[in-house]
């Protein structure tokens, strides 16, 4: 699906690439909006099981555009350096390309927003939360068909030359 990588010194094993979504905060979510136009957005997410789960309001511009169309794709910057005396950035990210599903089944909500809560409030005990919301709550699954890692130059460098 994914054209080869034109700087193929730089693509990151599927295990560093892996740790990039496991290390992130957030993400663009990018689908196929209104009319076929591009529409992107940030969003936090938790990689659980080889697969990213996100959760979001019932309604919305989001959930029509997976209803349209369930492919998506997902980048997580890891690292953003600017270097100006280089013209460059030190970079390092991931994508993942795949389709996504509403979770219906309250087992399946329960267990992502568990790894949600467990990601972003860790050791907080988020059931009386998590309960408050099970009827409104929309949990996404995006199962992952194609994960793609880059590291730029100047932290290829730096990792070489460090020896890691």
């Amino acid at each position: 699906m994914l054209p080869e990588m034109r700087r193929k010194k730089q693509q990151l094993s599927r295990e560093e690439t892996e740790e990039i979504l496991r290390r992130g905060s957030h993400g663009v979510l990018a689908l196929l909006g209104n009319e076929g136009w591009p529409y992107a957005v940030p969003i936090s997410y938790v990689y659980s099981n080889g697969k990213l789960y996100f959760h979001c309001a019932a309604r919305g511009h989001k959930l029509e555009a997976i209803a349209r169309e369930p492919r998506a794709s997902f980048c997580v910057v890891d690292a953003d350096e600017v270097i100006p005396e280089q013209f460059t950035t030190a970079y390092r990210s991931a994508i993942a390309f795949g389709r996504i599903r509403l979770l219906e089944d309250w087992g399946e909500k329960l267990r992502a927003l568990e790894a949600l809560g467990e990601k972003y409030s860790p050791g907080l005990d988020a059931a009386a939360e998590t309960e408050k919301y099970k009827d409104s709550v929309c949990v996404l699954e995006m199962s992952i068909e194609e994960l793609s890692g880059k590291e730029g130059l100047e932290l290829l460098r730096r990792r070489n030359k460090d020896g890691k």
